[in-house]
């Protein structure tokens, strides 16, 4: 039996790698968490009989804990917890498929602890990839990309020599608003933009679709996990969400991942470490699909990719700012406090008063971000 722990268990991903283990019987759950969607988290407890349950709200731990005090799963809570759960003993791959940058410690003590890390948290390299490779590489742990693009990057690499990538190639759909432009969007609804055309995600990371500030943080990614500089890495917006990614190599070979728009694929390949098992549901049919259409992203509408990519350009501490900036704002936007235009803006003000640190550790990273936060909330 694979055992693993999955960070963030009740959202998008984590339901679907459950989705992917109940469909195997050859994976153990070992810990599950959550922020405070508890109800959940108990329907998880009693079909999956994991030892730990974190919950990041201390109230919502206690709640738990006595609604499975009949169940042999212990509950903790906060920061605590989630350390506790990292590095949980007999655990051998960790999910971090948690939303935002408080997945990077967790994931730092389950990388010294030896765990690899099936990677859905976009923080964690965007902000501290400077940190996680390194220390994945001095560990011998494999980070296992679970976003599409990265995983369908990764899937092309597979039995390749990683040193004749000429470019890769990360697609996107455009999002719900493909072709629109900027006065468009003035004043477009939140329940428009978290209709997206092809996947079912989360609202953050739809929202994030919708702006493309999602691609700019799996370009971001992109660089810290395969080691490609930004100048070979480019965005082709594929609408169909047919093909996934591709890389280029030295020779002109092109290989593209292709597949339906279902998160249980990458899931289940990384939780086998890059290795093929059955996977029921929907298959390709080329003859109804008929043809693959390209386009180039519209980078002076949706500004998140350029913005991502300045930021990125910029290294240092300037993408933990871009990270926090976009975050806060999506969650004002969610709540219909700000415009879907006033997301760019409030990232390019953020990015543009802030003094880059070269090198920022863990703890500065935080501080940036709460900064970050704090100087925003004093303006919006």
């Amino acid at each position: 039996m694979k055992k693993i722990a999955i960070l963030g268990s009740t959202g998008s991903i984590g339901t679907q790698t459950l989705d992917v283990v109940r469909r195997n019987q050859d994976i153990q759950i070992l810990a599950l968490s959550a922020g405070s969607n508890i109800e959940v988290l108990e329907e998880q407890i009693r079909e999956f009989h994991p030892r730990l349950a974190a919950v990041w709200k201390e109230e919502k731990a206690k709640e738990l804990a006595v609604r499975v005090a009949d169940t042999d799963t212990r509950v903790v809570s906060g920061m605590d917890g989630l350390l506790e759960l990292s590095v949980l003993e007999e655990t051998e791959l960790l999910v971090t498929a948690i939303v935002g940058m408080i997945g990077i410690l967790p994931t730092i003590e389950a990388i010294k602890a030896g765990k690899d890390i099936a990677l859905a948290n976009k923080e964690t390299l965007v902000t501290a990839g400077h940190i996680i490779m390194p220390l994945a590489q001095s560990r011998g742990v494999r980070i296992l990309p679970v976003d599409s693009e990265h995983s369908a990057i990764f899937q092309c690499l597979n039995g390749e020599d990683t040193g004749t990538v000429s470019r890769l190639l990360i697609t996107a759909s455009g999002g719900p608003f493909r072709g629109k432009k900027a006065e468009d969007l003035r004043n477009v609804k939140v329940e428009d933009a978290l209709k997206h055309p092809n996947w079912t995600m989360g609202r953050k990371i739809t929202i994030d679709s919708a702006t493309l500030v999602n691609k700019g943080l799996e370009v971001m990614e992109a660089k810290w996990l395969f080691g490609v500089d930004l100048d070979r890495i480019q965005v082709v917006v594929q609408p169909k969400s047919v093909i996934h990614s591709m890389v280029e190599f030295q020779d002109g070979s092109i290989m593209a991942q292709l597949g339906t728009p279902d998160m249980r694929l990458p899931i289940q390949y990384a939780l086998y470490g890059g290795t093929r098992k059955y996977l029921g549901g929907e298959r390709l049919d080329f003859f109804q699909l008929a043809g693959i259409a390209f386009e180039a992203p519209d980078t002076e509408t949706f500004r998140g990719l350029p913005l991502a990519m300045e930021a990125s350009e910029a290294g240092g501490s300037m993408p933990t700012v871009f990270n926090a900036a976009n975050e806060m704002a999506v969650g004002k936007f969610l709540k219909k406090r700000i415009g879907f235009l006033d997301i760019y803006r409030i990232i390019e003000e953020s990015m543009g008063r802030h003094q880059v640190v070269s090198n920022p550790t863990v703890d500065e990273i935080l501080e940036i971000e709460k900064d970050t936060y704090k100087w925003i909330e004093s303006r919006w």
